[in-house]
């Protein structure tokens, strides 16, 4: 062999590699409809068969401080279901004025702050390489062709300008993520973005193309759900260990999970972040491809001792339930977790806990309930979190707690239809 066909040869060994390794970013929709889609019954194209778009990971959107006004933001996200076409979601919901994403870019992580070479590839807004968003709005990207697999790393690049007032995004993302000055979203290296950072901004939601018979389910919650006292950087919040369990699982269509959790939120009151009561039109029931709402909040009305009653947080649950069950969504409860030790427990919060938790488990009002507090709890003394799931603070569990919480949820459960009757789900 000649050296220039050997390197020819090696060319194409590369390239091969390359596309093997940043295909679900990278190839063409028409290529990959000719070389990668499946067929369906008797040779039917699955690209004829019909889909729709259904999230793959979310993030509650809040009020965060001003940020400068001339900024790149590398964020880092985790899916749950794979498909195609994947489209972000970039909200405003919190500013007092325009913010313009002047470049905007999705590609797969390698490590850091640091892309997977060559799968960096610019969004569209209605066809155009950039968007202003009106104060209190959200935007939708166009559809990115390819195909994005379940569990992977995104990093969607910003590059924002005329940013003014507080920004939105979710304070506690668990995950490290980078910024730098300028626009910086093109590169793929990691050498300019410098400044490390705790939170995500703008972005709020990911969704992907995939099987009308494939959905979503959406954990509302607190802290707990956010991800607080589980490891950095781990994706070891109980929604990512469920994340898991529907991806390995070869019987349920449920396969999506979005975390709407916000550390401190409150059912009925504002206060971190608007109540749940205020943030589920936004937050869950306008998220696309979502079956089930798995509702896991109340701990922080509870301890708060602000006279909220059992009936008060009966109330607040059952209009999250009747408004999901209007949109056609099923949903799963779960019992609020012991949290004696904890510097607000007295006597008090404690028997509206119990109450709330006889509530949830009897009154068939939710379709399916996850026993949280029986999975968790001592059993030597029934208010306090087992010390093997304690995260230290005797409220928060720790990645084993996690795991526990989410490896009791019955999957099948998840795949329940809304008819107002408790299902046998109790971990």
């Amino acid at each position: 062999m000649s050296a220039a066909s050997y390197r020819r040869r090696a060319a194409g060994v590369v390239s091969a590699v390359i596309l093997a390794v940043c295909g679900p970013l990278t190839v063409s929709s028409s290529a990959q409809t000719q070389a990668q889609a499946p067929t369906g019954t008797a040779g039917t194209p699955a690209a004829a068969q019909s889909k729709h778009s259904v999230v793959t990971w979310g993030a509650s959107a809040d009020r965060q401080s001003a940020g400068p006004a001339d900024r790149s933001y590398r964020l880092i996200v985790r899916t749950s279901v794979g498909g195609t076409n994947m489209r972000i979601r970039l909200s405003n919901a919190f500013g007092d004025h325009p913010v313009t994403f002047a470049n905007a870019y999705a590609g797969l992580r390698k490590q850091g702050a640091e892309l997977v070479h060559g799968s960096n590839r610019k969004l569209s807004f209605d066809g155009a390489a950039s968007v202003t968003v009106p104060a209190g709005e959200t935007v939708l990207s166009d559809p990115l062709p390819g195909k994005l697999a379940a569990q992977s790393d995104l990093v969607v690049s910003l590059y924002v300008t005329g940013a003014q007032g507080p920004t939105t995004g979710h304070g506690m993302a668990m995950q490290t993520n980078y910024a730098t000055a300028g626009d910086h979203a093109a590169e793929e290296g990691a050498a300019n973005w410098t400044d490390p950072m705790g939170s995500w901004y703008w972005l709020d939601a990911v969704d992907v193309e995939t099987s009308t018979a494939v959905s979503s389910v959406v954990a509302l919650g607190d802290s707990i759900t956010d991800g607080w006292a589980s490891t950095t950087d781990g994706n070891r919040r109980w929604p990512d260990y469920l994340a898991r369990r529907l991806q390995a699982a070869s019987g349920s269509t449920v396969k999506g999970v979005a975390n709407e959790g916000i550390s401190g939120n409150k059912v009925l009151a504002d206060g971190a972040g608007e109540a749940a009561l205020k943030r589920l039109q936004r937050d869950v029931l306008s998220q696309p491809g979502v079956s089930t709402v798995f509702l896991f909040e109340g701990i922080n009305d509870i301890k708060a001792h602000s006279g909220v009653t059992v009936e008060d947080m009966i109330a607040g649950y059952q209009e999250i339930i009747d408004r999901a069950h209007t949109a056609g969504k099923c949903v799963v409860g779960a019992t609020v977790m012991p949290f004696k030790g904890w510097y607000e427990y007295d006597d008090a919060s404690e028997a509206v806990r119990q109450g709330v938790n006889d509530w949830i488990r009897n009154s068939g009002a939710l379709d399916a309930v996850t026993d949280f507090d029986k999975i968790t709890r001592s059993p030597y003394d029934q208010q306090r979190i087992l010390p093997f799931f304690d995260g230290g603070d005797h409220l928060h569990p720790n990645d084993k707690g996690m795991q526990a919480m989410a490896d009791a949820v019955d999957l099948k459960a998840l795949g329940c239809r809304a008819t107002g009757g408790t299902q046998a789900a109790r971990g």
